[in-house]
């Protein structure tokens, strides 16, 4: 069974940072997509990126390009998101996904994520 764990969100002020993990148990494919999205109260989710796992090549929303980073750690079966210079509107619960479809620039918010986890609350305060 896939399940995915997500960890690391908390409280910070605008302009702090947060690194998110998602570990991913019971799968060990290497051809896969895993994506980062959020949803905040009221609002429909939101893409924020994604890593295609066979080449390492990632993929960002426009929202968070140049503050986002999305890395992987085969070894631990892991992906991180890397929130720097974070603001009120990034206040979201945030999700990990994986789709057992392959991802590029043009398609990562659109193909289906098979699997998701529960999501990790972050807050940025002004």
């Amino acid at each position: 069974q896939v399940q995915l764990v997500e960890s690391g969100g908390g409280s910070v002020q605008a302009g702090g940072s947060l690194r998110l993990s998602c570990a991913v148990f019971g799968y060990t494919g290497n051809s896969e997509c895993i994506g980062w999205f959020r949803q905040a109260p009221g609002k429909e989710r939101e893409g924020v990126g994604a890593i295609y796992v066979g080449g390492s090549r990632t993929y960002y929303a426009d929202s968070v390009k140049g503050r986002f980073t999305i890395s992987q750690d085969n070894a631990k079966n892991t992906v991180y998101l890397q929130m720097n210079s974070l603001k009120p509107e990034d206040t979201a619960m945030y999700h990990c996904a994986v789709s057992l479809a392959y991802c590029s620039g043009g398609n990562w918010n659109r193909v289906v994520y098979n699997y998701w986890g529960q999501g990790t609350q972050v807050t940025v305060s002004s």
